[in-house]
């Protein structure tokens, strides 16, 4: 093969590509649909609180008031003189959102009932908080009729609240923080995005294909240059696209993160750190083990950073290689995207069991499916990615991208065999035989 043709070939591939109007839109629009992922939770946070409520209390129970604490959100009033129905006709003129009626104390079961009357729903925090209040009023009216002197404070020492905290040691035995909810997210994030990643760009080069042969332009190109210079171009100058493509989302996704953080400043900040420890929690009982947000952080750093960078270009590229270069002898064989569905089923079959493998990665991530699953080269690339973050051993890596760099190589020499001819066949639709025949004849 002569690598000038070649790089003539990408370089045309990749300009005609870059330069349309859909790479622009999706290259700039992602990022904005990627930045707004990363920080509308925090927003929602901040603008969805809950608006000032000023609730009646009618507490027929007499031990339930004293419970209900004032909040930024929350203010209770005991109109417990006052007959339910006058406060529920006339709530809204008397400045109250709500009407909370509790019954008075039943003698068997030693509880009450409780009613919360409003014109308009009540959110969900203030309803768990009330609950949660009257709960404790009840807890507490039954502990005390048991007459045994102390018990409250017994039962409230009995009660415990464990903290968990997660430590990874490494081989030079350091220990650092874990946070598995982090590992899951990276390992479902990174499966996804190669499976995405492979199937969408591996479908262009299809496509690429097809338009070629429909147009009868491939016959004037492979009158200038040979049919596997021609694949080989049109696979890499697809590649480099999506790689450009790639690059572009991650460095304007995290310009616009940065930028929205540096907007909205601190308090979205220690939202997100009040939102990611759990509730019920003392920060400060917990320490001097990291929780919330410094625990994420942490987790974060010490991921194998290096090791997945290099591992996502790796596999993205090889992987997107074996792909494209089986999807490109698929495309030779049709004249149209609907010619392609049947042919398409064997290679699309491999990615979907590799995505949903995947999935599995972060339950157990050493298992033999898991494993295999990461040895096995056309799935590979997205379950080995799902395990990294979890740490592999290096054998096991360079294994993996060996067994997958030569199932390339072995797939895209059949497939430039195939292509060869099969871009020169027209008004036929070609099948799994005629792929078979044309290898032979080839």
């Amino acid at each position: 093969m002569n690598l000038r043709i070649i790089n003539l070939i990408i370089s045309r591939e990749y300009l005609t590509r870059v330069k349309k109007k859909s790479f622009l839109l999706v290259t700039f629009i992602a990022p904005i649909f990627m930045a707004a992922v990363c920080v509308l939770p925090s927003l929602l946070m901040i603008l969805a609180k809950e608006e000032a409520q000023k609730i009646a209390v009618v507490d027929n129970s007499g031990i339930a008031f004293s419970y209900l604490e004032n909040t930024d959100e929350v203010e209770y009033e005991d109109m417990t003189c006052w007959p339910v129905d006058s406060l529920k006709s006339s709530m809204k003129e008397m400045g109250f959102s709500a009407v909370l009626q509790i019954s008075t104390i039943d003698s068997v079961s030693k509880s009450v009932t409780a009613h919360l009357y409003s014109e308009k729903p009540v959110g969900v925090e203030a309803t768990g908080n009330i609950k949660s209040r009257i709960d404790d009023a009840v807890e507490a009216y039954r502990i005390g009729t048991y007459n045994i002197s102390g018990l409250e404070q017994i039962m409230a020492d009995v009660r415990s609240d464990i903290v968990l905290t997660s430590y990874k040691i490494s081989e030079d035995g350091r220990e650092t923080i874990s946070e598995s909810t982090v590992y899951m997210f990276v390992s479902m994030f990174l499966g996804m995005a190669i499976y995405l990643f492979i199937s969408m760009f591996s479908g262009m080069v299809v496509s690429s294909v097809i338009e070629e042969k429909a147009s009868r332009v491939v016959e004037v190109l492979t009158s200038s240059v040979k049919a596997t210079e021609l694949m080989f171009g049109k696979i890499i100058g697809i590649a480099a696209v999506a790689l450009t493509q790639f690059f572009l989302w991650i460095v304007l996704t995290i310009v616009l993160v940065g930028t929205a953080y540096s907007f909205l400043g601190p308090e979205m900040m220690s939202s997100v750190a009040e939102s990611s420890t759990m509730p019920g929690i003392d920060a400060q009982a917990a320490m001097p083990a990291p929780s919330g947000l410094d625990a994420v952080i942490t987790t974060i750093l010490d991921l194998p950073i290096g090791t997945l960078l290099i591992g996502f270009f790796i596999y993205f590229v090889f992987g997107y290689l074996l792909y494209a270069s089986l999807f490109a002898a698929i495309g030779s064989a049709a004249e149209s995207e609907s010619d392609t569905q049947q042919l398409q089923m064997p290679l699309t079959i491999p990615l979907l069991i590799g995505f949903f493998i995947s999935f599995y990665a972060f339950k157990a991530p050493d298992s033999q499916l898991v494993f295999w699953g990461s040895m096995i080269p056309f799935t590979s690339p997205i379950v080995m990615l799902a395990r990294i973050p979890y740490g592999v051993p290096t054998w096991e890596l360079v294994t993996s991208i060996a067994i997958l760099v030569a199932t390339f190589f072995v797939c895209g020499w059949i497939s430039a065999k195939i292509y060869r001819v099969g871009i020169l066949i027209f008004g036929k639709k070609g099948s799994f035989k005629d792929l078979w025949n044309w290898f032979k004849q080839s």
